[in-house]
């Protein structure tokens, strides 16, 4: 889990209540809170996103935000550690020897890249079959992200039209000076729904699938070269250098630290 994401949320709220208390008191808050105005930012920004995007992919927004919050993306260096491990198994028993672990990898799509393998797909077969599977992750998480960015640029739209409303209202109302409050209230409030929904969950979820949509990709790709290379027989060393170029520096250090903590447990005699 991913406490960044709600963690984020719950300060910028908290941010803006106290800041709203130290300005107007306690009693100032019931002064921010206009049910048409939410109706007409919230309402008006799923409406849109309904025109804009087939009903079952507005029905998948809620495991949309949650995939930002508790997907949790396998580590990179952790693959890394795997591929090499199944490409020693694999140069000296042979590819039918990594049958015995498929059963107990997790992942998905490093469990069927095994498979195929296993299975005697050859290289271009094999790289055919997996890239076609990254393509449509990439699709599926990039429509994901365009609903929410497209949230998140109604949002503020509909702030504005909740405020043309407002001010219809107030227009309509002046020789009512006991009215112009409400429609005041409903003109300034509806644009700051609109931004603050759009600038601190809809935008902001949006980049954060992003970022999980790159991490996810980046595994996959690392697994792809892993078993390509496993196919053709490279040597574990040679698999292992291929697969340290999609570390970053930070990565591969800790990479040569865990390497260094095997070996010295490998050559400590057992008690």
């Amino acid at each position: 889990m991913d406490i960044a994401t709600p963690a984020g949320i719950l300060i910028g709220a908290l941010l803006l209540i106290v800041s709203i208390i130290l300005g107007g008191g306690m009693s100032g808050i019931a002064g921010f809170i206009n049910i048409p105005s939410i109706m007409i930012v919230i309402g008006g920004t799923i409406s849109a996103t309904l025109v804009r995007y087939p009903l079952q992919v507005v029905t998948g927004l809620v495991s949309l935000i949650m995939k930002t919050i508790f997907v949790k993306v396998a580590s990179p260096q952790a693959e890394v550690a795997n591929l090499i491990e199944y490409a020693k198994l694999a140069r000296r028993e042979g590819l039918l020897a990594l049958e015995s672990k498929v059963a107990d990898i997790k992942d998905a799509f490093l469990s069927k890249s095994i498979q195929l393998l296993v299975d005697g797909t050859d290289a271009d077969g094999l790289r055919t079959i997996l890239e076609k599977e990254i393509e449509n992750l990439r699709g599926r998480h990039s429509k994901g992200k365009g609903v929410l960015e497209s949230m998140g640029v109604v949002a503020p739209a509909f702030g504005m039209m909740g405020t043309l409303i407002g001010l219809v209202l107030m227009l309509r109302e002046l020789d009512d000076p006991s009215k112009i409050g409400v429609g005041m209230a409903t003109a300034l409030l509806t644009t700051l729904y609109g931004v603050i929904v759009a600038n601190l969950i809809f935008l902001p979820m949006s980049g954060k699938l992003d970022v999980r949509s790159k991490e996810e990709t980046l595994v996959k790709e690392l697994i792809l070269e892993g078993v390509v290379s496993i196919q053709s027989g490279d040597n574990p060393s040679i698999v292992e250098e291929k697969l340290k170029g999609f570390l970053s520096p930070s990565e591969r250090k800790e990479q040569k630290m865990e390497d260094l903590k095997d070996k010295i447990r490998s050559a400590s005699p057992a008690k």
